[in-house]
């Protein structure tokens, strides 16, 4: 079982090159990455995607990677032809005007000139920079995993209190159900014997009460809640529980709230509305599920 909520942080540092991956995800009911990084890592992107989406299936997840690369310089030289071209025809020009000044232009010497030869640093992210990233990446998503799974238990803990709650209070509703009927009986026996000065007629007693414990019956809802209590902790045993542990618990609140509605007895009613509240915390938390 897994938390969405975590966090990692990854490092390489190796002959000049240090590069840092920080994640951190958030509650999100389907997987979405946000990925920062200096512009010499945009070519991979997706290359950091395909990892986290091989370890995460749902989250908000926020990766931030920060580069620092002190390695001995790659140049790369730049020819500018246009501005060499330019030479030549102002070289060719002066000629024209000045056919008596010698003429001792080379390709050494344009390629003295600044405008046209330049260097510069070779761009672009290579094979070590990648290795780096894919190092620090790995050590990022093993930190996040970890908490992930650790806050996970912690989840699964309080759920399993609760659960052992709801299963208390749905055993006291099953031992009051049974009586809700005969006081009700009781009830009514009393009454129409107050207003019929001790007249009764049993029949029609006997008829009312069976009408009634027929309309607050509630044997259906207390299987199914069992049914329920058990599929619980069968999904817990999973790896990824959040969404069916969140279409579970809806049932719960489903037969919960009808147990409510069907209730006329105080002490049920009692019960089903603390079951209730446990359903919601248990809600709750299983929103923080992976």
């Amino acid at each position: 079982m897994y938390s969405m909520t975590g966090y990692g942080k990854g490092e390489y540092r190796e002959g000049g090159l240090e590069v840092t991956v920080e994640m951190k995800s958030v509650n999100n009911r389907f997987l979405d990455v946000s990925f920062k990084a200096p512009r010499v890592f945009f070519a991979a992107e997706e290359r950091v995607r395909a990892a986290v989406r091989g370890c995460v299936s749902r989250g908000h997840i926020d990766i931030f990677v920060s580069v620092s690369d002190r390695r001995p310089a790659r140049r790369a030289l730049a020819v500018d032809l246009e501005a060499a071209r330019a030479y030549l025809a102002a070289a060719k020009s002066l000629k024209a005007a000045f056919p008596e000044i010698e003429d001792d232009l080379t390709l050494t010497g344009l390629l003295r000139q600044p405008e046209i030869l330049s260097a510069e640093d070779a761009a672009g992210c290579d094979e070590e920079l990648l290795e780096a990233l894919d190092s620090a990446l790995a050590a990022a998503l093993a930190a996040h995993t970890e908490m992930r799974r650790a806050e996970g238990e912690r989840l699964k803990k309080d759920l399993f209190a609760r659960m052992e709650t709801i299963a208390s209070l749905r055993e006291e509703i099953a031992s009051r159900a049974p009586l809700v009927a005969e006081a009700y009986r009781e009830k009514l026996t009393a009454r129409i014997c107050e207003l019929l000065d001790g007249k009764a007629d049993e029949t029609r007693i006997l008829t009312e009460a069976a009408v009634y414990s027929d309309k607050c019956n509630i044997d259906e809802e207390l299987t199914r809640l069992a049914s329920h209590i058990e599929e619980f902790y069968k999904i817990c045993a999973e790896e990824q529980t959040g969404r069916k542990l969140d279409f579970l618990v809806q049932e719960f609140n489903r037969e919960c709230n009808t147990i409510c509605s069907k209730s006329n007895d105080g002490p049920l009613t009692k019960c089903a509305l603390a079951m209730k509240n446990e359903i919601e915390k248990v809600r709750e938390q299983v929103q923080n599920l992976e």
